[in-house]
């Protein structure tokens, strides 16, 4: 069967090298202008460049977002951006803007062009017309299900390809395109810099009585009631295929390396699963515990399977659900002394348990003991940010593995 593509985010070099460790096909990545998630850390001329080198070096696609709703201040100096983008030949730019793409066949013509979910593709005439004008491929609008996607599938042109969101947030504007951010603070979330006011708390204010304010509230928090769950479609990989989407997108330019790490590991085992052998294949619920293990705002199916109902919104909080933290990311091995050498990000002490996460591997837990400095010292804590420390796991771990701890509720 055709490989079905695991598309991953990538908001700076680290992720994108995370991305690609556990198993991404292809990472998404933007500049530090003209990207809709200016939150990221995003990517400098020159990280841009090594992003390409990695990339190639590793024989994994590159596409890189130019997907902001632009004025006219920024059409005056995208050029140039066009240009440098064009010279380093990545697989893809996203683009939403037709003023964007026309200027993009001219200044960067040998760059394949994919239309972004903001550009609220919803029928077979657009997807069609897209591909008239030379796209070669097509991001779904969220806002379609399973029966309308296979429906397009068979009414546009082999060659065209269609990419979806499968998993991460969900926005409550359709296709992620909100007013709300600009009118409230100024922050024009189709320039890629949203406040995210939909996650706020609010209360009701009848017209004829100003100031007497009314709470809507499921509880004595209050109530979210913009506040979409996160999209998670991990039980669902052969319905995703076989409704003919090629690319299996990740959201999430703005989350951290562990969250990278554990989605791309869930999907990509689920993925290769499937396209191993359909006739048996069978979802595991170590999945969906793996990612429950993420920050997420509890999980829903958003429009896959028709229309959302009121299950899709979490009307008591917005808060994230956090319940693991990294405690170290591997950066090596002593093959003399049989050490793990890890890097500290959170601290963690002798004998408290860890979790591996680990490329291709179930996550195992084990109990921290004989842990030592760089220099060979015991230390029974490890309190200091990117300390290098050796953990004698009895094993070797690949470079980028990740160890976790349970938070304390």
């Amino acid at each position: 069967m055709k490989k079905t593509e695991l598309l991953a985010p990538a908001g700076n070099l680290e992720r994108l090298k995370t991305a690609i460790a556990f198993g991404a096909d292809a990472v998404y990545a933007g500049g530090e202008a003209f990207s809709m998630r200016s939150a990221a850390k995003n990517f400098s001329s020159d990280d841009l460049k090594r992003a390409r080198e990695l990339t190639l070096a590793k024989n994994k696609k590159l596409y890189i977002a130019v997907n902001i709703i632009p004025h006219n201040c920024d059409m005056e100096v995208l050029p140039a951006y066009l240009e440098e983008l064009s010279a380093l030949s990545p697989d893809g730019l996203i683009v939403s803007d037709l003023g964007v793409f026309t200027m993009a066949k001219e200044l960067a013509p040998n760059v394949p062009l994919h239309i972004s979910t903001q550009a609220n593709n919803t029928n077979s005439q657009s997807f069609k017309a897209w591909h008239k004008l030379g796209a070669t491929r097509v991001v779904c609008a969220r806002e379609l299900s399973f029966d309308e996607i296979k429906e397009i599938r068979q009414q546009i042109p082999e060659d065209l390809e269609i990419e979806a969101f499968v998993h991460g947030a969900m926005c409550i504007s359709y296709s992620g395109r909100c007013l709300l951010s600009g009118y409230m603070t100024g922050r024009d979330s189709n320039q890629g810099n949203c406040a995210h006011p939909c996650r706020w708390n609010y209360s009701l204010m009848e017209e004829q009585r100003p100031g007497e304010y009314y709470p809507v509230y499921e509880n004595e928090r209050g109530t979210f009631i913009f506040n979409s769950k996160d999209l998670c479609m991990i039980e669902y990989i052969p319905q995703i295929i076989e409704s003919g989407i090629n690319s299996l997108k990740l959201e999430g330019r703005v989350k951290t390396e562990y969250y990278v790490a554990t989605v791309v590991k869930a999907y990509r085992e689920a993925i290769d699963r499937y396209l191993d052998n359909p006739k048996t294949y069978q979802t595991d619920p170590d999945w969906l515990e793996e990612l429950s293990k993420v920050s997420n705002r509890h999980y829903t199916t958003g429009f896959y399977l028709g229309k959302p109902d009121d299950s899709a919104q979490n009307y008591e909080t917005s808060a994230y659900v956090r319940n693991y933290d990294v405690a170290a990311v591997v950066v090596g091995y002593d093959q003399a002394t049989g050490d793990v050498l890890v890097e500290q990000r959170n601290r963690f002490f002798e004998g408290e348990e860890l979790e591996t996460v680990v490329p291709f591997e179930k996550s195992f837990a084990f109990t921290v003991n004989n842990m030592r400095d760089e220099g060979g010292n015991p230390v029974s804590v490890a309190p200091h940010p990117r300390q290098v420390l050796r953990l004698p796991l009895g094993r070797e771990l690949p470079i980028l593995s990740l160890l976790r701890k349970k938070r304390e509720l």
